[in-house]
């Protein structure tokens, strides 16, 4: 871990390097490459061979999609107790998307012309989940969710298979719980791919949608244009803001808990409290003890940074330069901290508020930006679910009150066609009008 102090000389100009540019290195960007052009081109031989040669199970064309079979078999698998856990995210998730879907609307502009908005599901998604040794069940939750809230007819969810081409029993309950049309056992860049470009036997999606490694990261830079991208997420991020009346057991715990995610979590720790941030060393230490994969949250650790801060305005202001995917705000006045935040994926609000119940249950999706993109983007909402059309409708008063203007921009534009594509349903209103 690494300490810095206000006092320090440079102060300014560590901070501002300890922001990240989310760039995949040139390795990455022509491995990908490759692979999606080798999909392209060679359809399902080429999506199977990558994902031998990923480390993934031998499959045959055959058995890249899940069956119905399995997916019973997976759902009457699963204890009580999952099935109450992912019941309660799913109404979590489905609720909270609901809330947040756009509306169809109009209104009469200034000339009297009807204008509005219809907002419809886009009719075929690709999900990304992380799976393998990992199996990202609540990120299934987290996007199925949204995208079954949304109404999406066609939900394509693709995901890697364990060494023996099965697919965790909890995920394939959790995608069918939210919806999920069809589910493939593929993953990587090569799935990708295949959501992007189709393949016999995945046919291409309209827009793909969730987090993954590197790899899968950049496949869904270089392929945004050909379909839809919600996100680029990188790796886990956790900003806790505390004070001296914070809890150091919890703040280590919500340190260590991003940690999991692997060596590439950032985490960093703001306080005005030298003796804060001394016990919650400590405590990470003694936490760290408790787990199950000690060396695993070491390496993760091992670039963690705690920052003394000269004081909460101070902590805000390097809050907003950094833009994390989580901030936690373990302070007196969390609502006051959080109205001066403008660029935090999620913020969580007070002692009592653990970014793991985020993580799993709470409602908002997980999946946010990283590597200081939320200065610009949101998280995942279920309005990236929907598409938008404008809608304009004329009567003769109307067209009539707005050709001035309309020939005016034609005059600046030199647009003359424009201009008699309206004069001329003026010049005789009667004229070919539709009854």
């Amino acid at each position: 871990m690494r300490l810095i102090t206000f006092k320090d000389r440079g102060f300014a100009r560590v901070i501002s390097e300890l922001n990240r540019q989310a760039e995949p290195s040139d390795e990455v960007r022509a491995t990908v490459s490759e692979i999606l052009a080798s999909v392209r081109k060679n359809g399902d031989s080429a999506l199977l061979a990558y994902t031998t040669k990923f480390g993934g199970p031998k499959l045959p064309a055959s058995r890249i999609r899940v069956t119905l079979a399995e997916i019973k078999k997976a759902r009457s698998s699963l204890t009580p107790e999952v099935k109450r856990a992912l019941d309660a995210s799913v109404r979590n998730v489905t609720a909270f998307a609901g809330k947040s879907l756009r509306k169809n609307w109009s209104m009469k502009n200034a000339q009297g012309a009807i204008v509005g908005e219809r907002f419809d599901p886009l009719p075929r998604v690709g999900l990304y989940i992380p799976g393998g040794t990992a199996p990202l069940v609540s990120s299934a939750i987290m996007t199925c969710g949204f995208a079954k809230a949304a109404g999406v007819p066609e939900i394509v969810a693709v995901t890697p298979a364990g060494p023996d081409g099965l697919v965790e029993p909890a995920l394939l309950a959790a995608l069918d719980l939210c919806g999920a049309t069809e589910i493939y056992r593929v993953g990587g860049a090569q799935a990708i791919a295949a959501l992007a470009y189709g393949t016999k036997a995945i046919p291409a999606v309209t827009k793909i949608f969730g987090p993954g490694n590197a790899y899968v990261v950049e496949a869904k830079r270089q392929v945004f244009g050909r379909v839809g991208i919600d996100l680029l997420p990188g790796p886990s991020e956790v900003l806790v803001i505390a004070d001296a009346q914070a809890n150091p057991v919890w703040v280590a715990a919500d340190l260590l808990a991003q940690s999991e995610h692997g060596k590439g979590s950032v985490v960093v720790l703001l306080s005005d409290s030298q003796s804060l941030i001394t016990s919650v060393r400590k405590e990470i230490a003694r936490q760290s003890g408790l787990s199950s994969r000690p060396e695993h949250l070491a390496k993760a650790m091992a670039n963690a940074v705690l920052v003394l801060v000269r004081d909460m305005k101070q902590a805000v202001e390097i809050a907003n330069g950094f833009s994390a995917e989580h901030v936690s705000l373990a302070v007196r006045d969390p609502d006051r901290l959080a109205a001066d935040l403008n660029s935090a994926g999620g913020i969580f609000l007070g002692d009592l508020s653990p970014v793991a119940a985020g993580d799993f249950l709470a409602g908002p999706s997980h999946e946010l930006p990283t590597g200081g993109a939320g200065k610009a983007f949101a998280g995942l909402t279920a309005d990236q679910f929907q598409r938008r059309t404008s809608i304009v409708r004329f009567d003769a008063p109307s067209l009539k009150k707005s050709l001035p203007f309309i020939n005016t921009f034609c005059s600046i534009e030199g647009l003359d066609a424009h201009g008699r594509s309206v004069s001329l349903r003026l010049e005789d209103e009667g004229a070919g009008r539709r009854v």
